[in-house]
C-alpha cells in the first residue's frame, strides 16, 4: 500500500503540473492524493478514512487508481503532458461552456448573510485590480512571444524539409545554432517512444485488467453483504436477549417510546409551521402582484419578455447544427508567402478529420463567443443594479449615488 500511495502521488503531481520528489514526507503525499481524488470527484469514504502512515488500504487504492483510469483518462493525460514538442504549439479551444445551467441570478442561489459575514468591498476591489493587472501583464508577454515567433518563422521560411510547415520552430532553430543539443532531444524522443510502446501494450491487455477489477468489485460486494447481514442479525437478536435478561430493558423501552412521541409531536409542529409559512408566502405573492399591476405591470412584463427572448436565442444557438468545435494542441504555421492565405494552425493533436484551420476562423469564433458573453454580462449587471436599488430603498438616512 505504501508503494501504491507513492505511485498515485507521482502520477497526480504530473497531472496537476507540480514538482515532486521521493523525499517528500509520506503523510504529505497521502494528504495530496486524497485532496486530488476529492477534487476529481472520487466519493468513496473508505479511502479518506485510511491512516496517514500508508500502512493499509491497498485494495482501496487499487479501486481509486482504476477510477482515475476510467474517469479522467489518466494515461492519456500523462502521455499528452510528457510529449516532446518539437514545434511551436498553442492550445485552441472554441468549445461552448455549459452556461445555461449556471444562468441563475445571484438572488436565487446566494444565501442571505448578515453584515458581519460579508467581506470588505475594498478588499474585493483590490483583488480585482490585482487580477486585471496580472492578466494585462500576461497578455503583453504573450504578444511579445508572438512577435518573436513571427520573426523566427519569417526568417526561416523555406528552410524546412516538410513543405506543409515550411519554416523552423524555436527548438529546431536552437538545434541549428547548437547542434550538440541533438543528443538530449534524441534521448527524449526515445523515452517517448518507449512510453508509446508501453501504452500500446497496455491497450491490448486492458480488457483483462477490467475483468479482474470486476472480480475485485464482486468480492468487495460479497464482503459488504456479509457484514450487513451480521449487523442485522446482531440488531435483531440483541434486543430480545436484553429484554429478557437485563433489568434496565423496561426503562430503555420507555425512553424509546417517549422519544418516539416527542418526534411525532415535533413533526406535527413542523407541519403546522410549514403550512403557516406557505400561507404567508402566498399573501406576499398576491400583494406583490397587486403592486406590480398598480405601478407598472407593462414595464415588468417587457423586461421578462426580453429575458425570455435572450434565453430562447441562446437555446436556438445551442440547438442549431454546427460543425465540430476546435479543441486541442495545434502547431503554429506561417502562411505569409501566399497572398490568399494567412497565419494558421496545423492540427497536431485532434480527433477531427480537419487537417488545418486558419487563425481568422478561430478569431471569428471567439468574437461570437465574446458577444454572447457580453450580453450575459449586461443582463447580470442589470439584475444586480435592480437588487442594489431595492436594498438602498430599505436603508434609512443613506443616500446612494449611482457611479
Amino acid at each position: 500500500s505504501l508503494d501504491f500511495w507513492r505511485l498515485l502521488y507521482a502520477l497526480l503531481k504530473q497531472i496537476h503540473g507540480g514538482k515532486w520528489t521521493e523525499s517528500d514526507a509520506i503523510d504529505n503525499q497521502i494528504r495530496f492524493v486524497k485532496s486530488a481524488l476529492w477534487y476529481h470527484g472520487y466519493g468513496r469514504p473508505e479511502l479518506y478514512q485510511l491512516p496517514s502512515d500508508g500502512s493499509a488500504g491497498s485494495r482501496e487504492l487499487l479501486l481509486a487508481f482504476s477510477w482515475l483510469l476510467h474517469r479522467i483518462s489518466l494515461l492519456e493525460q500523462l502521455l499528452a503532458r510528457n510529449r516532446v514538442k518539437t514545434g511551436d504549439e498553442t492550445s485552441v479551444c472554441t468549445c461552448e461552456d455549459d452556461l445555461p445551467n449556471s444562468q441563475k441570478s445571484t438572488t436565487e442561489i446566494a444565501p442571505e448573510y448578515g453584515l458581519e459575514d460579508r467581506t470588505d468591498v475594498r478588499y474585493l476591489q483590490w483583488l480585482n485590480g490585482r487580477l486585471r493587472f496580472q492578466w494585462r501583464s500576461l497578455h503583453a508577454q504573450h504578444q511579445e512571444q508572438c512577435k518573436l515567433l513571427h520573426k523566427i518563422h519569417l526568417f526561416t521560411s523555406g528552410s524546412h524539409m516538410d513543405q506543409m510547415v515550411g519554416h523552423f520552430s524555436v527548438m529546431e532553430t536552437d538545434l541549428v545554432r547548437q547542434p550538440e543539443n541533438y543528443r538530449q532531444l534524441l534521448q527524449l524522443l526515445e523515452s517517448e517512444t518507449m512510453q508509446l510502446e508501453a501504452f500500446l501494450e497496455w491497450k491490448q491487455l486492458e480488457p483483462v485488467y477490467w475483468q479482474w477489477m470486476e472480480t475485485v468489485l464482486d468480492n468487495m460486494a460479497e464482503e459488504g453483504n456479509v457484514c450487513e447481514s451480521q449487523d442485522a442479525h446482531v440488531e435483531k437478536s440483541g434486543l430480545p436477549k436484553a429484554t429478557s435478561r437485563c433489568p434496565w430493558a423496561d426503562s430503555l423501552t420507555g425512553q424509546i417510546d417517549r422519544l418516539s412521541r416527542d418526534l411525532m409531536t415535533l413533526r406535527d409542529q413542523l407541519h403546522k409551521l410549514v403550512t403557516h409559512r406557505k400561507a404567508v408566502w402566498c399573501e406576499k405573492v398576491k400583494t406583490r402582484e397587486e403592486e406590480l399591476q398598480k405601478e407598472g405591470f407593462s414595464a415588468t412584463a417587457r423586461k421578462i419578455q426580453e429575458s425570455v427572448e435572450l434565453k430562447l436565442l441562446d437555446l436556438t444557438y445551442l440547438c442549431a447544427p454546427r460543425k465540430n468545435k476546435m479543441h486541442g494542441s495545434c502547431r503554429l504555421v506561417f502562411r505569409g508567402k501566399h497572398p490568399a492565405s494567412k497565419t494558421g494552425f496545423y492540427r497536431s493533436v485532434s480527433k477531427e478529420p480537419v487537417s488545418a484551420v486558419s487563425a481568422t476562423e478561430v478569431i471569428r469564433e471567439l468574437q461570437m463567443r465574446e458577444a454572447s458573453l457580453e450580453r450575459e454580462l449586461k443582463q447580470l449587471q442589470e439584475e444586480c443594479r435592480q437588487r442594489l436599488d431595492e436594498i438602498a430603498e430599505g436603508l434609512d438616512g443613506v443616500i446612494c449615488i449611482s457611479p
